[in-house]
């Protein structure tokens, strides 16, 4: 009886020997640019357009078999018209390589459609669409016009210059030297006075403000006119 168990055992052995030494497909230059096109279309999907990516086929023919990837950004860099991207082998023998990419995003954005003086308040009459590749728009160029009717300019545009949330306030925030309603609340009590404010901030923000008495307090922002002083 034993015999036959040693036998049998054995017999299972060698049948699942091939399945525990069989591995996987060793991934080509083909699926290594194809993983990076997946990968830099899910980065894109951010941006409001259509993208359009030219991979340089990874030169990995000299890498050990790979048969499990991922594809990185070096030092979580943001993306860019012509940049490098990571590939990490991670088994059977890790290693890491790069290739180079071309990358266009074609989409819209706004510009200012006149020139926009400090403190205006922006309409649909005071910008205009474009067309072009956002990558090439400098950081926080605005794609939304719901972000943009309604809001306050904070210094000058130019006429055809991007629109970009640096240059643009909510118009229920508070600017930097506004005058404000300061109102105190305690237990039992609410006062209100006058006040000028020393920073700017959007609704919840801490700032400070310089009362009427000439001192100087913190509080909250609630809207484009008051602040609030928890005493």
């Amino acid at each position: 009886m034993l015999k036959h168990c040693v036998h049998a055992l054995l017999a299972a052995a060698s049948c699942l020997a091939p399945a525990l030494a069989q591995a996987g497909p060793a991934l080509t230059s083909d699926d290594f640019s194809r993983q990076v096109e997946e990968f830099l279309r899910g980065e894109a999907a951010a941006y409001p357009g259509e993208p359009r990516i030219a991979v340089t086929p990874p030169q990995t023919g000299r890498m050990p078999a790979c048969e499990q990837s991922e594809v990185f950004l070096p030092s979580h860099g943001r993306l860019r018209s012509r940049m490098t991207v990571g590939i990490r082998c991670l088994a059977p023998k890790p290693w890491t390589s790069y290739t180079q990419v071309e990358l266009s995003i074609e989409g819209s954005y706004y510009v200012a459609g006149r020139s926009l003086d400090a403190g205006t308040v922006v309409g649909r009459d005071d910008v205009a669409q474009r067309e072009g590749d956002l990558l090439r728009l400098a950081p926080g160029t605005i794609y939304e016009a719901e972000r943009l009717f309604g809001s306050i300019t904070t210094q000058r545009i130019g006429t055809g210059s991007p629109m970009r949330d640096r240059a643009l306030r909510s118009a229920d925030s508070i600017a930097r030297g506004q005058a404000v309603r300061l109102e105190a609340r305690g237990v039992g009590f609410v006062a209100s006075s006058d006040g000028t404010a020393l920073q700017g901030g959007e609704p919840g923000a801490q700032i400070q403000v310089r009362a009427a008495s000439g001192q100087t307090v913190s509080g909250t922002v609630l809207n484009g006119q008051t602040v609030l002083v928890l005493m």
